[in-house]
């Protein structure tokens, strides 16, 4: 039941104003994510971190197909800067919280592994590998329930893929027929091992056949060919004929966190994923199809940086929160 996206008249080309707006979306991204790097370094920012430099197009073009005023929920992995601010969360309220800052996302206690928006549908972003794939599952089950006709997104990593949780979440959605996508960033390295030496098969989407559910391998440097398949699996689950197992190819350009220098990756490699780079990828798109020009993508690249050079002086005045807050919303 795998299939493959491989023909261009298959994906669905979007119209001017939303190409647009993805590409203004993933410079911003990209450019938030250079700006986090730098922060940690002047150790302005604490912890860890992990960035999503090079897998764009996979939170753009699964963001452009969620609805959460219809409902639709997402969950994700600690790689899930690009995913927040995808789906709409501001730069400002990102920034404060990856600074520790009571103006952030989750109030300063979340930081980089923990950000939600609920108004935008975030339900979270997860440290711990997997987490996301159950309580993606619990919201399908209340939307299939309330006959909402909302869709529940799982996002996660191709290491996932051998843990339990997603064997047990995947066959839960499938018995049940839960409005549930299973959205795989697939960046080829599970931590620091490479996809081929933890896994025995060739795709993470070969594995929905055990489950007798779609699995679809997608471009995850093309922005539409996500979105198109994220929009065939919400159709999907919105037929009440259960989830679907996405498979996006993607590569992320930094190591797995901040201080990993990624020396196992082989010789040439990441050049040889930067020439599909998931801005290049769209940009040159659009300047073919007369939508864009070189001049007009240099201006969007130097308002993203105007955009984070904002959020970021902002969220550096803002205020931590107090001792007395610690045992505030732990409880809901």
């Amino acid at each position: 039941m795998v299939s493959e996206l491989t023909t261009s008249s298959e994906i669905i080309r979007l119209n001017a104003e939303k190409r647009r707006a993805m590409l203004r979306r993933m410079i911003e991204i990209r450019a938030v994510e250079g700006r986090i790097q730098d922060l940690f370094l002047e150790n302005v920012i604490r912890g860890t971190t992990h960035l999503c430099d090079g897998q764009e197009a996979v939170s753009v073009g699964m963001a452009a197909a969620i609805d959460a005023k219809r409902g639709d929920t997402v969950t994700c992995t600690y790689r899930g800067h690009g995913h927040a601010l995808a789906l709409g969360m501001t730069l400002r309220s990102m920034m404060a919280e990856m600074m520790g800052k009571v103006t952030g996302c989750s109030k300063g206690k979340g930081g980089s592994m923990h950000l939600t928006d609920i108004a935008h549908g975030l339900i979270g972003t997860f440290a711990v590998v997997g987490a996301g794939l159950p309580i993606t599952n619990g919201a399908a089950l209340t939307a299939q329930i309330k006959k909402t006709g909302a869709i529940a997104v799982a996002i996660f990593g191709d290491g996932t893929a051998n843990i339990g949780t997603f064997h047990e979440a995947i066959n839960f959605a499938a018995v049940w027929k839960l409005p549930s996508i299973f959205l795989c960033e697939n960046n080829l390295y599970g931590e620091y091992s490479p996809y081929g030496d933890t896994a025995p098969v060739a795709n993470v989407a070969d594995r929905a056949a055990a489950y007798n559910i779609p699995g679809v391998i997608v471009d995850g440097q093309d922005t539409e060919a996500v979105y198109t398949a994220m929009i065939n699996a919400t159709n999907r689950a919105q037929r009440g004929e259960g989830p679907t197992l996405i498979e996006a190819k993607t590569y992320r350009y930094r190591g797995h966190s901040r201080s990993d220098p990624a020396p196992y990756r082989k010789p040439g490699e990441l050049d040889e994923w930067r020439k599909r780079d998931p801005i290049t990828v769209l940009s040159e798109r659009m300047i073919t199809d007369g939508q864009l020009t070189e001049s007009a993508l240099t201006t969007l690249k130097a308002e993203a940086d105007q955009a984070v050079d904002d959020a970021t002086h902002w969220a550096i005045e803002q205020p931590y929160p107090g001792l007395d807050t610690i045992t505030e919303d732990i409880w809901a």
